[in-house]
């Protein structure tokens, strides 16, 4: 940890809520290249350049270039399928000497599932997986059935390496509304979005610990992750929750702060801007990461 962000964790103003009311723009940004520097946790990896989306096969060279901006930024990368271009993230990034959460996009097609759960498993025993994620957000999208996906997690868990973690991504209700799929969850990994649930931003910072202790309690002791957390700079205003320059770059500083605080596991969503995401959500889906989508710094 840096000594500007070491010091401010240490100052007894140091309240998460408000912390960064009485700080000018550039000292906020001087803080955001400080922690940037110093490396987060982890972040999501945006696969998609523009005029791509999700289908298209992308290269090895493509995956290779975002995976050295990311590099001295941050120690993990969290993938989210395991085709069409998608394997080579854990591979690349092992070949950097970073860690890696893998996951199996599970949906409702029987043949897509068996390639991706294959794919996974693929992965962890050639030994580019530290975390294994089998779906994301499948309960929520109603894909498949609670038996369907345990089944899936068990044959992960089952052909694996135990020392691997494996788990399923959700969103944190989901893990108490679903205890039996919880039980059999190694890691709690729990997307935890105050925006999408249209919160002011003045209240975003608080409602994202409540999330994540509520995906905690439901884990009952388990090791949890917040696997998707962010703020867009741009496009629609959902009830409360406002897109701006300034709230993403404000909920980037106070999550982190926080989770180095609480010593809190999680993977920011997301690290490059991806224009195929106005189809599925608006102009705002647009909007996610912090690099923009020429791959420049947003802040």
């Amino acid at each position: 940890m840096s000594y500007r962000v070491e010091r401010y964790l240490s100052l007894p103003e140091m309240n998460t809520e408000n912390y960064l009311q009485n700080k000018t723009e550039t000292e906020k940004k001087d803080l955001f290249h400080e922690i940037l520097h110093n490396g987060v946790h982890g972040f999501c990896f945006s696969l998609y350049e523009d005029g791509q989306k999700p289908g298209d096969i992308i290269s090895e060279e493509q995956v290779r270039r975002r995976m050295q901006i990311l590099k001295p930024h941050t120690s993990w990368v969290r993938s989210f399928s395991c085709t069409e271009g998608n394997e080579h993230i854990p591979i690349i990034a092992k070949e950097f000497g970073m860690k890696t959460l893998v996951g199996a996009w599970l949906g409702n097609d029987p043949e897509v599932n068996e390639r991706e759960i294959e794919g996974l498993i693929k992965l962890a025993i050639e030994g580019y997986v530290d975390i294994a994620a089998v779906g994301n957000e499948v309960m929520y999208r109603k894909d498949l059935t609670e038996e369907e996906l345990i089944s899936f997690i068990k044959k992960v868990r089952e052909e694996i390496p135990a020392e691997i973690p494996v788990g399923y991504v959700d969103a944190y209700y989901e893990f108490s509304a679903r205890p039996n799929i919880t039980e059999v969850c190694d890691v709690i990994l729990t997307n935890c979005y105050p925006f999408w649930e249209g919160y002011t931003f003045k209240d975003s910072i608080g409602v994202l610990k409540q999330m994540y202790q509520s995906a905690k309690y439901a884990g009952n002791g388990k090791r949890t992750i917040i696997t998707e957390t962010g703020w867009p700079s741009k496009g629609e205003s959902l009830k409360g929750s406002v897109p701006s320059e300034k709230n993403a770059l404000e909920y980037f500083l106070n999550t982190q702060l926080w989770c180095m605080d609480e010593d809190i596991e999680s993977f920011y969503f997301s690290s490059f801007d991806e224009s195929w995401k106005v189809g599925p959500e608006g102009e705002v889906g647009a909007h996610w990461g912090i690099w923009d989508k020429d791959e420049k710094l947003k802040f």
